[in-house]
């Protein structure tokens, strides 16, 4: 199987061993590999490694199983309960629950998205990088809500272009400290914090463009729900954007206040960060059909807000 790639304005320049590794999602030197092996052509002609991209240039990638890592090995496959929105023969669209990590990590060795993916749907794309075959994008831990993984290896480089592309429109819920009105937009650029690489910061020294708006849904005393886009999407993005504008999300223990809610002498604990990706849409990358998909208010977000409303019910 090929691919093809056009390379766009933002491409020219790079030399063609990056502009692979990028496209490609891997090593550098697999990239080379490919190049020397003659497994890229240039406008139908082999380069080197070092050619610089030119605007419109139409790459082609050769026999790209032979660069595929065996990205399944070592994953376990566990009969661990997902709720699927949506599936069919390229993708699958479901909604994680809080408190699940995507894919194996360190710390996380199993009982991942990605190993109750492997029991439930047992086809997932071979390409993506070590142990997260067919992830495209992430969800943090404690964040639940809708996300879309790779079932091919064609759709997975579509979608992943796509995000790049910024085409794929994600809405989150998320209630926060403190009280906003109106709407609202956060431009501050994020990079890895100075002084604790597990953390990201609006105050680093390699940031790179960030972008959220928000919008709010109901005011409460002291908290504010906001539905909340991003067009960017950096590590940690929306919790560190709110915590730098001083209206950290509620329940974040890493960028947040306090785990708990103060409602005169109760406090109610609230046992993670209260953001829930809500909506997805993007275009589907094999048939072209638009789609958009809802995760379900998660029950402890629902229970929270009913404490904030002074209910026994979210209505």
């Amino acid at each position: 199987m090929s691919i093809l790639f056009n390379a766009e304005k933002a491409d020219e320049g790079k030399r063609l061993d990056i502009f692979i590794s990028e496209k490609l999602n891997i090593s550098r030197a697999k990239a080379q590999e490919a190049i020397e092996n003659k497994l890229v052509k240039v406008n139908n002609f082999i380069k080197t490694k070092s050619y610089k991209i030119k605007f419109n240039d139409l790459i082609e990638v050769l026999n790209i199983n032979s660069l595929k890592s065996k990205t399944s090995e070592g994953i376990i496959p566990q009969n661990i309960p997902i709720h699927l929105i949506y599936k069919d023969d390229y993708l699958a669209v479901l909604s994680k629950p809080a408190g699940m990590v995507v894919y194996p990590c360190v710390g996380h060795p199993d009982k991942t998205l990605i190993n109750a993916l492997a029991y439930h749907i047992k086809k997932l794309a071979n390409v993506g990088g070590p142990l997260r075959p067919g992830v495209v994008h992430r969800l943090d831990k404690d964040t639940s809500g809708v996300m879309v993984v790779a079932l091919d290896d064609q759709a997975y480089y579509k979608l992943v272009e796509a995000f790049k592309k910024r085409e794929i429109k994600k809405e989150y819920l998320a209630i926060v400290y403190g009280e906003l009105k109106g709407s609202g937009k956060i431009t501050t650029p994020i990079g890895r914090a100075i002084h604790d690489r597990k953390k990201m910061s609006t105050k680093s020294k390699k940031a790179k463009e960030a972008i959220t708006e928000w919008e709010v849904i109901k005011n409460f005393k002291n908290y504010t729900l906001l539905k909340v886009r991003i067009i960017t999407g950096r590590t940690h993005q929306i919790r560190v954007h709110f915590s730098s504008i001083g209206h950290p999300i509620l329940g974040d223990k890493t960028y947040g206040r306090k785990t708990y809610i103060e409602l005169g002498k109760r406090k109610i604990p609230v046992s993670r960060q209260m953001l829930h990706a809500f909506r997805m849409q993007f275009i589907h990358p094999i048939t072209k059909e638009n789609l958009e998909f809802e995760a379900p208010l998660p029950k402890d977000m629902q229970y929270i807000i009913s404490i904030l409303e002074g209910q026994h019910e979210l209505k």
